[in-house]
Formats: C-alpha cells, structure tokens, sequence
C-alpha cells in the first residue's frame, strides 16, 4: 500500500499521540520510531540510508498507511516527494517546551555511543539515531539550546515553505480531533484525542529499554 499521511515534524511534538489518533481514524498501521527495533530489516535499512543514502521507500512502507516521528521526519522531504499524494503533518508544540522534552528524554540515550559487545543491532540503531538525529539535524550541537531551537524552527519554517498549503496541515495535540479530522475528510470519533508519552512515561520507558539491552549485552554470544 502506498503512504497517504507523511508526519514532518520532529519527535517529541506529540508524534505518537499522533501515531494513535491516525490509527484510530484508520490510516494504519502508523510507522514511528518505536516501529523500527523490533524489525531487524528496518534498523539496517534506515542505518544504510543514514549513511549512504540509499533506501527503497516501497519496501520499507509496505505495510503501513502513515508515518510520523524520527527516523523518517529526517526525510520528510524525500518521503514526501516519492508519495505526491500523501497529506504531510507538521506536528508542533513550542519551541522551549520541545527542547526540554527533548533534553530529558530521547537525547539522553542517543548522546553516548553504544559500548562494545553490544548486540550489532542495538549498535545499529544507535549509530543511525546519532548520526540522522544529532548529526545531520543539529550539527552535532544539540546541547547548544539556541543552536537546538533554531533548527527546530527553521526545519518547520522549511515545510511550511515547501509543501502546498492544501497538502498540509500544521498541527499540535492539543487542537483536538477537529482540525485532523477535517483535513482527512474522515468523521470525529467519539473518543477523547490521545494523549500519550509525556515526559516521565518516556523517561521509564528508556530506562525499561536500557535495562533490556544491558540483559542481551550480558547474554553468551551463541557459536
């Protein structure tokens, strides 16, 4: 199937919210980042593309009907371009209010390389997140904090500027079902617009993710 959403905001601006909300208005399954590690193809896919250049979006997509959140935002450009009809989302929040979410939460894990011996796909994805994430977007500067705002704000001046209007929607959570369901042409559902992985759930969930690597780093490598 081909994308018919393509999310170009940056992660932490409601993204998996977002993720949940389109799902449940049936544009999914909904690609983010929590998508690639359990998929061994796609953690080497998308750290082929970071450092080569390369991907086959068809593939990479073929099962699902949106995308939102990193590693893709980093190539909502591409992304867009090869899905002409696909609908973008700017996702946002404000620019303070994302850099110390942002800080407190999915940098932390992707600040330090990984140690050695860890298992090649945990090595893999750290690899792609520094090097799509903190190199590619922020210039390495990411704990320069108006070095870190600017990009943000020039990266959703950016899509603004280079998506059609009737293409796009600019977007925050808190505008509710109304604005989403309206630019896809779908009903509101009756349910309450999710709201979901705010700053302290993300913070246990890193560290259930850290424990767990620190469990398969420990494991006998199998001969």
């Amino acid at each position: 199937m081909a994308l018919k959403v393509v999310g170009a905001g940056f992660g932490r601006t409601g993204t998996l919210s977002l993720k949940y909300a389109l799902e449940k208005l049936g544009f999914g399954p909904c690609y983010h980042m929590m998508e690639v590690f359990p998929r061994p193809e796609h953690v080497k896919a998308w750290h082929r593309l970071a450092f080569t250049g390369e991907m086959d979006w068809e593939s990479l997509f073929h099962d699902f009907q949106a995308t939102v959140d990193w590693p893709s935002a980093r190539w909502w450009r591409e992304i867009a371009e090869h899905y002409p009809d696909a609908k973008v989302i700017l996702s946002l929040r404000s620019s303070e209010s994302w850099y110390k979410s942002m800080s407190e939460t999915i940098y932390q894990p992707m600040k330090n390389p990984v140690r050695d011996g860890v298992p090649e796909l945990v090595r893999l994805q750290n690899e792609m997140a520094r090097k799509a994430i903190l190199a590619d977007t922020f210039d390495n500067r990411f704990e320069e904090r108006a070095h870190a705002i600017e990009v943000f704000t020039q990266h959703n001046r950016e899509v603004r500027n280079t998506i059609d209007p009737s293409r796009l929607l600019v977007f925050e959570a808190r505008d509710g079902w109304e604005p989403l369901c309206r630019f896809l042409n779908v009903p509101i559902p009756a349910d309450p617009y999710p709201h979901v992985n705010d700053t302290a759930s993300t913070q246990t969930m890193i560290q259930q993710m850290r424990e767990v690597k620190r469990e398969r780093s420990s494991e006998p490598v199998k001969k």
